[in-house]
């Protein structure tokens, strides 16, 4: 079988933010996307997921986080008066705190067709992502940097980390939203293909036996979209605020830009590594438990190190291809979020502070609702 794939400029690159909707009152989720999809019935940028209190945004292909900023800033902040106007608010992370009820599928064929073959774990899989597209020139340039990319799926989870509650319990994980997932077949880490060709070969027998109908019906962690002529990043979680969703693209358009440019025998012997699969398993599986407090194995003997250490020697080594974008101003904000504490840290920090899963639930809407206000993200990312 022969997959086309569309060439796209590679500095292009557009995301997928997947909200939560609320009740305003409450706080709990609600099936909204219906109704909120009748007052956005202009919007080729609205559009709804699987699970019907859910609503995704999708952006334009944008050149610069500056412009990606300012888009995704215009569609969330009419995006958030539309859901004011139903009784509801928009919420950014990889779980809702204490949502106990079971989803209600979004009526469309193909969603249809997704509840009749995963059943109950239609219902089940409450979790909202970030997805990063970066556009490619080729199948055989997506192919070779969804293999190098695969190393540091780890740390992009680390980062992102939103999803320490679920149904009403500390997890104990920072991405719990990872464990959920892994419950279907077709979620987590891929496989490493060796070209283009591997690729679709693995397509043909798959879309053969019935496995799958399109490449969107594979969730994996990181894979190609052909028809987009982009690598779509899947392994992050959903962000509180507009800002430090972009500043994860600006994270994953550098990485991205110095894999592309710089080979192998040229980068610095400490950075992340292909490992067997097994090994990337297992990092995969500590990391959404213990996030940048994880050791990791950080090469194929089995050596460990700590997971801090690599993001340190990661940003470091980014330095240079961040400033060539313009993009250094991103580095230092994700620097000082890290250290300040992630998402999964201040949701545990006002659970501590209060006992309540309800308070943990309104500081993520009023994280949002005060970026909101003010009119902009929470720093300036495309600063050089």
């Amino acid at each position: 079988m022969t997959v086309e794939f569309m060439p796209a400029d590679p500095l292009g690159i557009g995301i997928e933010l997947e909200f939560q909707l609320l009740d305003a009152t409450t706080l709990d989720l609600v099936d909204g996307i219906l109704p909120l999809l009748e007052l956005c019935p202009e919007s080729s940028y609205v559009k709804p997921e699987f699970i019907q209190n859910t609503v995704e945004i999708a952006t334009r292909v944008c050149y610069s986080l500056a412009e990606l900023d300012s888009h995704v800033h215009s569609l969330v902040s009419e995006l958030d008066a539309r859901c004011r106007r139903l009784g509801m608010r928009l919420c950014g992370a990889g779980t809702h705190p204490f949502g106990k009820r079971l989803a209600l599928i979004t009526p469309q064929p193909r969603y249809r067709l997704m509840e009749k073959a995963d059943a109950y774990l239609s219902h089940t899989q409450i979790t909202f992502a970030e997805h990063v597209h970066i556009g490619m020139r080729s199948g055989e340039e997506a192919i070779r940097l969804m293999r190098e990319l695969k190393a540091y799926l780890p740390l992009l989870m680390a980062v992102s980390a939103s999803s320490p509650f679920w149904r009403g319990y500390d997890t104990r994980y920072v991405s719990y939203r990872q464990r959920i997932l892994a419950a279907s077949r077709s979620y987590g880490i891929p496989p490493s293909f060796s070209d283009w060709q591997a690729f679709t070969d693995f397509l043909d027998t798959t879309f053969h036996a019935g496995i799958f109908q399109t490449v969107r019906d594979i969730h994996w962690d990181i894979r190609p979209q052909p028809r987009l002529g982009t690598l779509e990043i899947r392994v992050m979680d959903m962000q509180p605020t507009v800002g430090e969703a972009i500043i994860l693209a600006g994270l994953v358009r550098t990485l991205v830009t110095y894999l592309r440019n710089t080979p192998p025998w040229a980068r610095p012997p400490g950075l992340p590594q292909p490992l067997p699969w097994y090994l990337e398993k297992h990092n995969h599986y500590q990391v959404s438990r213990l996030g940048l407090a994880a050791p990791v194995i950080s090469t194929a003997r089995g050596d460990l190190k700590p997971l801090r250490q690599v993001f340190r020697e990661t940003i470091e080594t980014l330095r240079t291809t961040a400033a060539d974008l313009e993009q250094s101003a991103c580095l230092e904000q994700l620097c000082q979020t890290v250290s300040q504490g992630v998402s999964y840290a201040r949701q545990r920090a006002v659970y501590q502070a209060t006992h309540s899963l309800r308070a943990v639930t309104a500081a993520l809407v009023s994280e949002l609702e005060h970026e909101l206000a003010a009119g902009n993200g929470r720093m300036p990312c495309s600063s050089g």
